[in-house]
Formats: structure tokens, C-alpha cells, sequence
């Protein structure tokens, strides 16, 4: 009985993993839990002192009609752009789940390769969005409405930014032959440090205060790039914008 059970659930677990929209829901799952929290704060919390006191332009408020307008967008861009993209992936590139899964030593090793690798692609990609002004007025704009950031509006983006990000994010695993499981940890992370970067917040226990030597921005490094808007164009570490001379601390 107990094998018989078990053998549905891999079947049923296999068939969700190989469904067209599982990326999709998967995605925008993972995003609005790692909204969620950062939400609350701004929305429900924003008077209690204990948690105001680590917003980082604490006399910015973020209202339910922001909030509002970036959902919309969120879920336009996923139904109407990221669904049939999915479908067609699935299509032509079925998922192919190995048997066994990879060790901790491994994913780890993994995910942090895939990290600096988009970090390198969206340092080029935001560089040259702010650099030639055709491209920033028709493609980044939108996501520079606010000055003041706070996690809805990670993805607060034109269908291009979007696209593009979610091709890198495609491309790195691929690129280095992944595992699924590695692939969907990255998927995390990745969107977990993008949203903990536009939330607005420097808590003790925030990221890039985990990391020595300043090599991880964090929330202020790029809630300041909003501010500033020609400094800290890579969205998590911050070598590169130490090479080129972009990096802004304060």
C-alpha cells in the first residue's frame, strides 16, 4: 500500500513538474511570497516604530493604489507574455527530471556561478539602458517611476527588462548544465535577493551585511541607483560596478 502511494505521488509530482505552467505559477509564486512580508511592513506596519525604523527613506509611503499598479503589471506581464513562452518551451524542450539528485556541495557551487553570472549580464544590460537614452525612455524607464523602492516594484517592468531578465535567468543553468533541482534553487534565490534589494528596508540580518568586504550591495546600494540613478547598476555584488567606476556607498 504504502509503495502504491508512493508511486502516485512521484507520478503526480513528475506531472506537475512537466506541466506548460509550471514555470509560470512557480514564478509568480515565489515572488509574491517574497513580496509578501515586505508588503505587510509597508502597508499594515508602517507606523510601528520597531519596523519603520530600518526603512531607508522612511518619509516615502507606499499606498495601496501603488500597490494595486504594480500587481497589475506583475500579472499582465506573466499571463500575457511569460505563459506562452512557457508553453512554447514546453513544447519544443519537454522536462527531463534525472533520477538521482545532485549534492549539497554541488548546488551550492552551482547557484553561486549562476548568481555571478547574471549579475554580469544585468550590469551590461542596465549599463547600456542607462547610457544610450533611446533605450532607457523606450525599455527602463518604467521601472524608474518610483525613487523610493519597495518589493512590488521588482517587477515593475516594461515587456523588453522582463523578457530580457527572465532570458538570463533561462540561459546561466543552461549554460552550466544544471541540475533541475540546482535550477530551481537559483530561480529562488535570484528572485528572493532581487526582491530583498528593491524592498526598501536595511534590517541587521539583511544579506549584505552577512557578506565581508563589502562585496554584496543589498537593499541601500540599489535603492540608491532609484535615488541617484547613474551609480550601482549591478544588482546584487558590487565588483562591477567598482571596475567601472560606478559604485555609490553611503
Amino acid at each position: 500500500m504504502s509503495q502504491l502511494l508512493a508511486c502516485n505521488l512521484q507520478h503526480y509530482q513528475q506531472t506537475v513538474l512537466r506541466s506548460p505552467f509550471f514555470p509560470v505559477l512557480f514564478s509568480l509564486t515565489v515572488y509574491l511570497s517574497c513580496c509578501f512580508p515586505y508588503a505587510c511592513l509597508d502597508l499594515l506596519c508602517s507606523r510601528l516604530t520597531l519596523f519603520h525604523r530600518f526603512k531607508i527613506q522612511p518619509q516615502k509611503k507606499v499606498t495601496w493604489v501603488m500597490a494595486w499598479r504594480c500587481l497589475r503589471k506583475i500579472f499582465h506581464n506573466h499571463v500575457c507574455f511569460l505563459l506562452p513562452l512557457s508553453v512554447m518551451h514546453w513544447y519544443w524542450k519537454p522536462v527531463v527530471s534525472p533520477q538521482l539528485a545532485p549534492d549539497v556541495l554541488s548546488v551550492v557551487r552551482d547557484v553561486l556561478a549562476c548568481l555571478l553570472l547574471f549579475d554580469m549580464q544585468y550590469f551590461l544590460w542596465h549599463l547600456l539602458h542607462h547610457k544610450v537614452s533611446w533605450l532607457y525612455h523606450s525599455f527602463h524607464k518604467e521601472h524608474h517611476l518610483n525613487t523610493a523602492t519597495f518589493s512590488l516594484t521588482t517587477e515593475y517592468t516594461g515587456v523588453w527588462e522582463m523578457l530580457s531578465l527572465s532570458f538570463f535567468s533561462m540561459l546561466n543553468p543552461a549554460l552550466l548544465d544544471c541540475h533541475p533541482l540546482t535550477e530551481m534553487f537559483f530561480f529562488i534565490t535570484n528572485i528572493y535577493l532581487s526582491v530583498e534589494a528593491h524592498s526598501g528596508y536595511e534590517f541587521p540580518w539583511s544579506p549584505h551585511k552577512l557578506v565581508p568586504f563589502g562585496l554584496y550591495g543589498g537593499a541601500q546600494h540599489h535603492d540608491l541607483h532609484h535615488l541617484k540613478f547613474k551609480v550601482n547598476y549591478a544588482p546584487y555584488f558590487t565588483h562591477w560596478d567598482r571596475l567601472f567606476g560606478t559604485l555609490r556607498e553611503e
